[in-house]
């Protein structure tokens, strides 16, 4: 996937000028959020069963190295075979070349987040593999030539209307509403894909190294169907995926599809544990893992080594007052909402997603909903300070912060500036005491909206005040 990241203040003006994105949205605040909220109740202990989540993840992090190792011992031992990429260009190389070797002609895919870090299938496509997109979200995005706005839901910002639009352009007929026919169409048309296809292609939600087996989570069962029905089977994940026993992966389970879709459990959880074997009655010839660093081990040797924990829930994005107005395509990359101003910056480079550590007013709503504990919030803090020591941000907001600094430094100096800022806010309010535009930066503030002015006193007069009265 092309990195934008770039633009992302051009494309949260072009967002928040969509209707049809507005519409689209509403539908995450009242499904998924007010949804988790009730799934989260059925857990009488879900904080303990968060902060021991947390520490199995960190846990594992810590024994990577041993982790991995286990897994591919344990993999190849069941008839797996086990590839190492370093870059998202080794491992597309390393699929192309299974593909090869097998006489691949077409492909069918499940969702793979490192897929789209790595422009997989473009890859693939101009080599001369067909591939096909089998999630029902990632099929729309694939027929309308869009990029995905969410990790879980990747068509979230297209309203039924617009997929009904598409459908009938797409696949022609009459135009169809009801969502059970247009799940049914797009079935349809999937269908023969499952049946002719040579490989299948998935991601990874965890990699078990005490099996050596791999795990997804769907809930169209198409997750399933490319696994068991083409003659090959290639699985790319993240090194930061591996877990150590079956009972890690079934406790933090309890966690991702409550934070994810709010349901107690998922329709699909599928184990591919080697290929296919004597009396088995499906699986594939071949099994491959492509296992991928691609940036994580700079992160997990840097401060922003909490983040490699993430699970891919999606709850941080759901629950971001910020992703709910902007969608996920003005982040410009695979990841988008909090966590993606993370990750993007720390996989590509700071210097190519300028805007996203500040692309959070910090309330902590992705922190507290975060299933492992991430602290996001104080994550964008910390990459806000290498851009201002690397100078990567402005220079009159680097002066400006300078300024602050100085000035809060010194009380006094603080004090007086603060009782002539209210008081000169006072007197840009008027006599309806709204402040309707702002000078300079201060602009952005005032384009959409009126401030209410401050009293014309400081905290500490009102709270002197208070006390002699």
């Amino acid at each position: 996937m092309e990195l934008r990241s770039r633009n992302f203040k051009a494309g949260v003006t072009r967002s928040l000028a969509n209707p049809h994105l507005r519409n689209a949205l509403s539908n995450l605040r009242a499904r998924m959020v007010s949804g988790r909220v009730a799934s989260v109740a059925e857990l009488d202990n879900f904080e303990q069963i968060r902060e021991t989540a947390k520490q199995v993840r960190d846990d594992a992090l810590r024994h990577l190295d041993f982790l991995l190792e286990e897994f591919e011992r344990n993999a190849v031992a069941r008839g797996a075979r086990v590839h190492w990429a370093e870059t998202p260009q080794d491992m597309n190389r390393i699929v192309l070349e299974i593909a090869q070797a097998a006489k691949v002609r077409k492909a069918i895919k499940s969702k793979s987040m490192l897929g789209e870090e790595s422009g997989l299938n473009k890859y693939l496509q101009d080599a001369g593999v067909e591939v096909r997109e089998t999630d029902l979200g990632e099929y729309i995005i694939e027929q309308s030539g869009d990029v995905p706005s969410h990790i879980i839901a990747p068509a979230i910002h297209r309203t039924k209307d617009e997929v009904s639009d598409l459908f009938q352009q797409r696949h022609g007929g009459p135009r169809k509403t009801d969502i059970a026919e247009l799940t049914r169409e797009a079935r349809e048309k999937l269908r023969p894909h499952f049946l002719t296809a040579d490989m299948g292609i998935t991601g990874a939600n965890f990699l078990i190294a005490e099996t050596g087996t791999t795990m997804i989570v769907t809930n169209e069962g198409n997750g399933r169907m490319s696994t068991t029905m083409p003659r090959v089977h290639v699985a790319v994940a993240g090194i930061e995926k591996v877990l150590p026993t079956l009972e890690d992966v079934s406790f933090i389970l309890r966690l991702l599809t409550r934070s994810a879709t709010a349901q107690s459990i998922s329709n699909y959880l599928s184990f591919t544990t080697g290929p296919k074997q004597p009396g088995d009655s499906d699986g594939p010839e071949e099994f491959h893992v492509v296992i991928v660093d691609s940036g994580r081990t700079r992160v997990l040797g840097s401060e922003l080594r909490d983040a490699l924990r993430c699970i891919r829930c999606g709850a941080c994005m759901n629950h971001c007052p910020v992703y709910q107005n902007i969608g996920g395509h003005p982040y410009g990359w695979v990841y988008p909402g909090p966590i993606g101003s993370v990750l993007t910056p720390a996989y590509a480079g700071l210097e190519n997603a300028p805007d996203l550590p500040n692309a959070a007013t910090l309330c902590n709503q992705c922190g507290v909903v975060c299933p492992v504990k991430i602290p996001l919030p104080d994550l964008m803090r910390k990459l806000r300070e290498r851009q201002f020591e690397r100078k990567l941000r402005p220079w009159g907001e680097r002066t400006g912060l300078r300024l602050w600094a100085w000035a809060a430094a010194r009380p006094a100096v603080y004090a007086a500036l603060t009782r002539i800022g209210v008081r000169l806010g006072r007197m840009l309010g008027g006599r309806d005491r709204l402040i309707r535009s702002l000078p300079g930066a201060g602009g952005g503030w005032t384009a959409e909206r009126d401030l209410p002015a401050p009293s014309g006193k400081t905290f500490r007069e009102l709270y002197a005040a208070r006390k002699r009265d």
